[in-house]
């Protein structure tokens, strides 16, 4: 059974953090961001990050995930600045299940914003659109992104062995899950 179903553009908004749609405008916040040290320590990301690389990550991979409904890729903003990016990915709509990841430009860490970003995500996409289970995966040593999922109410489930993989190579994923129940 083929289930034919995209994610709408979504814009949320809270009191200092919204999520709207990448745009073009965005690319040169994404490849400073992209270029940070932490960032391309947890993510599988080219080194060094360009100009074409962001656009092909705004105009081409947001497009086809949104347009096959494998996902929805959106910019955050804190008080109306870029502030990073947090996604739906892996979506499955048949057993209404997906991942959510995210990453922070450097200037907005340590803010509330990626706990507000995560908190919004999950409840827009468990209470309006009807999925059953989110999870978000971290690699064991990245504590700043484990911390934002446990704020997030996200219960931590275990290790998934050799799941994952960072610009080292292979890592071991720790897994983190949000179902209707835990809001």
């Amino acid at each position: 059974m083929k289930v034919d179903q995209t994610f709408q553009n979504c814009y949320l908004a809270s009191n200092l953090v919204a999520l709207r749609p990448l745009v073009l405008t965005d690319q040169d916040a994404v490849v400073d961001a992209c270029n940070d040290e932490e960032i391309q320590k947890w993510l599988p990301l080219p080194f060094p990050y360009t100009k074409e690389d962001a656009r092909w990550f705004i105009q081409d991979l947001t497009v086809q995930r949104q347009s096959d409904g494998s996902g929805l890729l959106g910019a955050i903003e804190y008080e109306g600045k870029f502030a990073g990016v947090i996604n739906i990915k892996r979506a499955e709509w048949i057993s209404k299940k997906c991942e959510i990841g995210y990453w922070s430009s450097p200037w907005a860490r340590g803010k509330g914003v990626m706990t507000t970003a995560l908190l919004m995500l999950s409840d827009w996409i468990i209470q309006e659109v009807g999925f059953q289970r989110i999870e978000v995966t971290t690699a064991p040593e990245n504590l700043a992104s484990q911390r934002v999922a446990s704020k997030a109410g996200y219960v931590r489930e275990g290790i998934a062995r050799n799941a994952g993989y960072t610009n080292s190579g292979r890592c071991d994923l720790v897994i983190f899950s949000k179902i209707p129940s835990d809001f």
